[in-house]
């Protein structure tokens, strides 16, 4: 059986923009990951509402992707690949940092995912598929909190795809799959959680059948 861990933020949670609270588990792309790779497949998820990619937030507290990639490592290891998709909640106007830096953070985490040591087998690393979040839609109750977001967000492809060839791992631009939702400008709806979730299951399966 092959391992797979979803690292990511409340996308990855599964954040319904609709309802405001948590899709069921098989609405979720990680879920439709799931079924669609079938019962070779272990999913893991691991998505944190908030969650950066390596910066404390001083209001939120315990969203630092970098401080606990490590104990998340070791607590599911081993494993076969590390999908990453974080660097949304990066794009808060708290954090000050632009879409070049959000992309290099995000290369960290893979960096450390790459010398980790725990994939299948003793000193081996897992796979890593680093993923660019879809660029922002309309805001609307976000709009203060992610004020500019809109422009720098429509970088992340072009730089989280230098990232990966940089450190020489898989790389997938969701914008070119699915798209935020104008409800609030963020996160995902049903059904874009399905379309992701079929293009990762082949991705996925590329990289480990």
């Amino acid at each position: 059986m092959k391992t797979v861990l979803c690292y990511g933020d409340s996308n990855t949670w599964g954040y319904n923009p609709v309802t405001r609270d948590r899709f069921p588990r098989d609405d979720r792309w990680t879920g439709v990951l799931r079924q669609t790779l079938g019962g070779d497949y272990l999913v893991i998820e691991e998505g944190l509402n908030g969650r950066t990619t390596v910066w404390d937030d001083p209001i939120e507290g315990y969203k630092n992707g970098a401080t606990y990639l490590i104990p998340c490592l070791e607590t599911h290891r081993p494993l076969d690949l590390v999908i990453i998709m974080l660097g949304t909640n990066d794009l808060k106007v708290r954090f000050s940092v632009s879409a070049f830096d959000i992309a290099n953070s995000a290369g960290v985490l893979v960096n450390m995912v790459q010398k980790s040591g725990a994939g299948p087998g003793y000193g081996v690393s897992p796979k890593v598929l680093l993923m660019a979040p879809p660029p922002v839609a309309t805001l609307t109750d976000f709009a203060e909190m992610f004020g500019g977001s809109e422009e720098k967000s429509r970088r992340f492809a072009m730089h989280y795809q230098r990232v990966a060839t940089e450190l020489g791992c898989a790389f997938l631009d969701t914008s070119a799959v699915i798209v935020s939702s104008d409800l609030d400008g963020i996160h995902f709806e049903k059904g874009e959680h399905l379309k992701l979730g079929k293009a990762v299951a082949a991705r996925v399966l590329e990289l480990l059948a």
